[in-house]
């Protein structure tokens, strides 16, 4: 197994300077009556509201960008993290010894963990409820899979 998980973004980059550019002159089209009436601090508010709007969806590209990686070999179980461009391994563990276990199957506070010993990590956590109790059954299925190949019976 080699799962990749991203957290989905609905708005593509195209559709965002969409939404900034109508945002901007729906913001000025305000202005200009604002200042046309004399109320002139409010176009202060609008223009640190269009600021706003443009540090959120930073933020939220920024988080995108975070990246999960399941691998299941024979021998490992091992989970890389990828954010803002760097790569680190969180989880490396022996297959033989590599537990899962899906909590709150279903529910909205679903948890998808590898366990070993006194260990363990949280893994899928941008994925919906029935994503990861799907993606859980999927990982027990590949740590046996992986056993039995080591290991045939």
């Amino acid at each position: 197994m080699d799962a990749l998980i991203t957290p989905n973004r609905s708005l593509s980059k195209g559709g965002f300077y969409v939404l900034l550019g109508v945002l901007a002159a729906y913001n000025l089209l305000i202005m200009g009556f604002l200042l046309l009436i004399g109320a002139f601090p409010v176009p202060i508010f609008l223009g640190l509201d269009f600021l706003g709007v443009l540090i959120a969806f930073r933020v939220s590209y920024r988080r995108g960008a975070f990246v999960e990686r399941v691998q299941v070999s024979a021998e490992l179980v091992r989970v890389l993290r990828r954010d803002r461009g760097l790569e680190r391994t969180v989880w490396s563990s022996p297959t033989a010894f590599t537990r899962v276990s899906v909590e709150n199957a279903g529910e909205h506070e679903a948890r998808v963990r590898l366990r070993l010993s006194d260990r363990m990590l949280s893994v899928g956590a941008s994925l919906s409820p029935n994503e990861r109790t799907d993606f859980g059954s999927a990982l027990e299925r590949a740590i046996l899979s992986a056993r039995a190949e080591r290991w045939p019976v």
